[in-house]
């Protein structure tokens, strides 16, 4: 029996899938780890906890699986993308790594942009603001703030090869995550080197891994210590992945030009194959070959989405629970009784790019209850996308979208989706895309398909459709203008004060 594992490092916890080559879960397990918060817009978690997470998830998806340690073939990791990791000469962590969301480096990805360089042609032609999330800005906040950490960095990457060197012992970087986050260009010199010196790191790309691998590439065998702590046999092969949301693309089989996966979870990615490179404001990339060889990615997104429905049940209606929100919430009619929300909790990474936006509930009265909030913010996150979307323009128009992620989960929040959008969403077999993704490149790996591709459509299965209801699209207009009015009227408000 040949089985691939598919591992995804998320921002919550880490997962682990047992898959057969037909693309069916044969076994599953989670472990989470802690996000620390010590400071407004700051997100920090600990390296050795991603590896003791994994170590406890694949044991377990092997047990619940059936299958022996021999019958897995190849693993592949995707992971959370640009959470970077200061790492010492002998790979040990020197501080907590900065996570995706941790905007903290605000005035280095000012700085980042105020360059001009020609690598900031993935920021909107230029045009647009670099985000905080990013590898650079993070990188020069770590050089700034943390002298002496940076001194000692002589390792600099992501979750993505920390987990890679954990298990095969090479310190190799994605061409996945080093194309969206990093400002590495395939046919444009790859790193951007003028842009690091222009910033006072010239010394930054010698940190980074030497050796950048396209996913699907191999990376190299299981070492005998990691064999060990995951219960699988020595040598077993370790493919290349990259960031959760873009190999979930693979898991959706979103592979041709107007195809766009919607990846749901803590935070949205709209993320679409188009048919030519296209670099535009207020949107990010297009990124060639950073998912299939020769073909350009094009991304809009929201920092956070699931995180404030999440922040806002756990703070406020813990008792009541996500089944019970959804149920209120579905009895309110759109637009949640004149209450709108803005979805900026932790800022904005599409159409504005401004982490320093924040979110915002307005329109409160004693009317209103937690349902009405918690529609609202369900509505905000919905419009979020809508806004994304419209923001690509020509450059893309979504033919075809598929959903995947935690929202997955709730009727209301897909019907929402569909209504806001007007367009249909589809829903695959496997909600966790990304590790299907991931399972997918271990098998293209290990030789079992002949492209990226091709393996998506042997292993990815549509279930089913949600159509949008028109009348209810309509509705939303007014909404929708409500929403869009709140980010410059607040931006106003915090310039002014």
């Amino acid at each position: 029996m040949a089985v691939v594992l598919g591992i995804d490092g998320g921002t919550e916890s880490l997962r682990a899938s047992v898959f057969d080559l037909d693309g069916r879960m044969l076994g599953f397990a989670a472990e989470p780890y802690a996000t620390a918060f010590p400071e407004p817009g700051r997100a920090e978690q600990d390296p050795a906890a991603w590896w003791r997470s994994l170590t406890i998830a694949v044991p377990a998806a092997l047990a619940k699986a059936g299958v022996a340690a021999g019958d897995v073939i190849a693993l592949c990791a995707d992971t959370t993308c640009c959470s970077v990791v200061a790492l010492g000469a002998d790979f040990a962590p020197l501080r907590p790594a900065l996570i995706w969301m941790d905007v903290r480096a605000a005035e280095e990805a000012a700085a980042v942009a105020a360059t001009g360089d020609p690598a900031l042609r993935v920021n909107g032609a230029g045009r647009s603001a670099v985000s905080a999330e990013w590898m650079l800005p993070k990188a020069l906040w770590i050089a700034r703030h943390e002298p002496a950490v940076w001194e000692r960095a002589v390792h600099v990457g992501e979750y993505q090869d920390y987990l890679n060197w954990r298990l095969t012992g090479r310190f190799v970087g994605s061409l996945n995550n080093a194309s969206i986050r990093w400002h590495w260009q395939t046919g444009h010199g790859g790193a951007p080197t003028s842009l690091a010196a222009a910033i006072g790191l010239a010394d930054l790309p010698e940190r980074w891994p030497r050796e950048i691998l396209a996913p699907g590439a191999p990376v190299g065998g299981l070492t005998d210590a990691a064999a060990a702590a995951i219960g699988l046999r020595p040598g077993t092969l370790v493919v290349q992945g990259g960031a959760d949301a873009f190999i979930g693309m693979i898991g959706l089989g979103v592979a041709e030009p107007g195809e766009m996966a919607l990846i749901t979870g803590s935070s949205h990615l709209q993320i679409g194959v188009t048919s030519a490179p296209v670099h535009k404001p207020g949107v990010w990339g297009t990124y060639m070959d950073a998912v299939y060889p020769g073909k350009a990615i094009i991304e809009g997104g929201q920092t956070s989405t699931g995180s404030i429905l999440n922040w806002f049940r756990s703070r406020f209606t813990s008792e009541a629970g996500y089944d019970a929100l959804n149920a209120a919430a579905a009895l309110l009619p759109p637009g949640a009784e004149g209450l709108t929300v803005l979805d900026h909790f932790q800022g904005n990474r599409t159409p504005y790019t401004d982490p320093l936006s924040r979110g915002a509930i307005v329109g409160l009265t004693l009317k209103h209850g937690p349902e009405h909030v918690y529609r609202a913010m369900m509505e905000a996150i919905a419009f979020g996308t809508r806004l994304v979307v419209e923001s690509f323009g020509e450059a893309f128009e979504a033919k075809r979208v598929v959903a995947a992620g935690g929202a997955t989960r709730s009727q209301l929040m897909m019907k929402i989706h569909a209504d806001v959008l007007g367009r249909p969403l589809e829903l695959t077999e496997v909600a966790d895309a990304p590790a299907l993704g991931s399972a997918i490149l271990a098998a293209v790996g290990a030789g079992r398909f002949g492209s990226i591709e091709e393996g998506a459509a042997a292993m990815v299965r549509v279930t089913r459709q949600i159509e949008p209801d028109l009348a209810e699209h309509d509705r939303y207009a007014d909404v929708y203008d409500r929403y869009l009015a709140l980010y410059p009227a607040l931006k106003s408000l915090r310039e002014n004060a």
